[in-house]
């Protein structure tokens, strides 16, 4: 009689074992998952935040360049280029925002460097002249790829 009641609970006691580590197994299996698409996530923002810096920079570099040339008399483009340019790095200026947001909720630790390359290529804005001007891209690439270093250590 009293094998078989050990048999018994052995056996409801092997059943639970295996229900738990069942369902122990299917949570790291589901936060593993999660992890992923974090992951994924995080890699697809930085790549479009990337991407739209690099947009932006060039959209304002052209704007700032036709106006700057505008100021040294040298305006052959008139006021139709020069409000195309406008309306370019705004529409740059406004792809920015959702990667940089993603990016900042994703991770953290990125939100910094994010917004200091995205205050960067803003930046390019209202330079004094064409040295200036220069010298604030320059400035906007070292951020950006400050930011992408940051994102290596990160996702290391």
């Amino acid at each position: 009689m009293w094998s078989s009641v050990i048999a018994v609970v052995g056996t409801l006691l092997g059943g639970v074992l295996t229900g738990v580590l069942q369902i122990k197994s299917a949570r790291i299996a589901q936060s593993a998952a999660r992890a992923e698409q974090r992951e994924e996530a995080l890699r697809r923002a930085l790549g479009e935040l990337v991407a739209a810096l690099g947009d932006h920079r060039r959209a304002l570099w052209h704007r700032e360049v036709l106006r700057l040339d505008g100021l040294d008399g040298l305006d052959g483009v008139g006021e139709e280029g020069v409000e195309a340019a406008r309306t370019a790095s705004r529409a740059t200026r406004s792809a920015v925002t959702g990667p940089l947001v993603a990016v900042s909720v994703l991770e953290q630790s990125l939100a910094e460097p994010a917004r200091q390359a995205a205050l960067a290529a803003f930046g390019l804005r209202d330079a004094a002249d064409h040295s200036d001007l220069a010298s604030r891209r320059e400035a906007a690439i070292t951020a950006t790829d400050e930011l992408v270093a940051a994102a290596a250590r990160a996702m290391s």
